[in-house]
């Protein structure tokens, strides 16, 4: 479902003096930002989550899964880790084949 979201619009010298205030504007009350450079529209700045749920053409549920799985840090599983869980479920797979 989308969200509504606020629009601002903000030059792009007063975006990168006040960057980290502007993110976390973003960030908590998903804000969107219009940034200009001499009066002219040049990008927008908006939330992982508003551009998931609004613009990503993916079903919504997916969508969800994908934010509950990043808050819940498992977006930062290693390779090794990745590896490792491969190995074990191909050994789980090796051992309960029958000999012909």
């Amino acid at each position: 479902m989308k969200q509504k979201s606020t629009v601002k619009t903000i030059e792009a010298l007063e975006a990168r003096v006040h960057f980290g205030s502007v993110i976390s504007e973003v960030e908590k009350t998903n804000t969107r930002f219009l940034v200009s450079k001499r009066g002219k529209p040049k990008m927008i700045m908006l939330s992982v989550s508003d551009y998931l749920q609004n613009f990503v053409k993916k079903d919504s549920v997916l969508a969800s899964v994908h934010l509950k799985a990043k808050e819940a840090g498992l977006d930062k599983t290693i390779d090794e880790e990745i590896e490792a869980e491969i190995q074990a479920a191909r050994k789980t797979i090796v051992g309960k084949r029958k000999p012909k």
